[in-house]
């Protein structure tokens, strides 16, 4: 059932609206509008109970222009006990969405985690696939989408020692078919939804990060070779300010491999770990703001990026500071463009002329 006071043409125009709205004047300096003057989208991640903040609400509807659920989409959070959804916090935020112009994103249909308790006893009872594809008809089915991660995070990450497929319940059921049947699945219900796989891990230059470029590169191909219908490459983009910089050159180089498959990219999770830095908070807005500026001098040049999304728009967002670096300087996360006052950082305004600096490319 289509949730009251949302429907499928409506949020279809929704979306529309968001792309095809000429920026009035007071947009002129958005991330929204900027985006949208060179080609691509920007949005955000966000959370139903972050719109009960009255400062809250004009940022995200001023700057972002799509929005995908940080957790609530999750299937531990939307359906307890099989088959018994609870789609309130999903209903809020989505009509949120719709009333203000958004376009939708969702994230994620498949992870390995983040699943319902009762759901991997029902799996090892009887490996059903309508355990897999009925939770995405669902989904996809209730609210449209632009785009939607459809799986999420299948490979062994790059710090570790191991390769291939992760281990996960879905992989235990079906082995790596879980794959196609989710796509596969993703596409009977959304003929016109942009169907992703995203990870991380393709920024940085490391050897556990080449491996990682490669494995990703081979579970693409493998994908198009069995003509499964994946779309677009997710790049989740947790970048970190003082370790594993973005290796702009390989990264260069996997982005050019991705299109010339023929596929979209799109940013997912932008944020930037100021972790281990100075305690000054202009060094490190400094720091968190170049190495977002290094990312998206790369991926900006692409003529395959249809979005860029960040993990939430203010600190006052992120999570909890560690506890040791609370005591030693008392400071948060800062990695978001805006602070917990929702002020706008240096990091927006590097966004801001990164995005600005792009050639509005025509997808290839």
């Amino acid at each position: 059932m289509i949730p009251s006071g949302i429907t499928r043409r409506s949020l279809l125009a929704a979306g529309a609206a968001s792309l095809a709205a000429p920026a009035r004047a007071q947009d002129l300096r958005t991330l929204r509008s900027i985006a949208a003057a060179r080609g691509f989208v920007f949005g955000t991640a966000a959370a139903s109970y972050e719109l009960k903040d009255a400062d809250f609400p004009p940022v995200l509807v001023g700057e972002a222009a799509q929005i995908v659920p940080e957790y609530e989409m999750k299937r531990g959070a939307l359906e307890p006990q099989p088959g018994r959804y609870d789609f309130s916090a999903l209903d809020t935020l989505f009509g949120f969405a719709a009333r203000n112009g958004l376009s939708l994103r969702g994230h994620p249909l498949v992870w390995y985690t983040a699943n319902p308790a009762w759901l991997k006893d029902s799996l090892a009872a009887r490996r059903d696939e309508r355990l897999l594809t009925g939770h995405i008809q669902t989904l996809l089915k209730r609210y449209t989408f632009a785009s939607v991660d459809v799986v999420n995070e299948a490979l062994m990450p790059p710090g570790s020692t191991q390769r291939g497929y992760r281990p996960s319940l879905w992989l235990a059921a079906f082995g790596p078919a879980y794959l196609d049947i989710a796509f596969h699945a993703a596409r009977a219900a959304a003929p016109t939804t942009r169907l992703v796989y995203n990870d991380y891990g393709c920024e940085q230059g490391s050897a556990g990060n080449d491996r990682f470029r490669a494995d990703t590169l081979r579970l693409l191909d493998g994908l198009l070779a069995r003509g499964v219908p994946v779309d677009a490459l997710g790049l989740q983009a947790h970048l970190t300010a003082f370790t594993d910089p973005v290796d702009q050159g390989k990264l260069r180089a996997f982005l050019e491999e991705v299109r010339a498959r023929g596929l979209g990219l799109q940013v997912t999770e932008l944020d930037v770990d100021d972790s281990g830095g100075s305690s000054d908070i202009a060094r490190r807005d400094g720091a968190v703001a170049d190495t977002a500026r290094r990312f998206l001098d790369v991926v900006l040049d692409s003529p395959a990026l249809e979005s860029v999304l960040t993990w939430n728009l203010s600190d006052r967002y992120v999570d909890p500071p560690d506890e040791w670096r609370l005591k030693l300087a008392g400071f948060r996360y800062r990695k978001t463009p805006f602070d917990a006052a929702m002020r706008r950082k240096p990091l927006w305004e590097a966004m801001a002329r990164a995005f600005a600096g792009r050639r509005a490319h025509l997808r290839l």
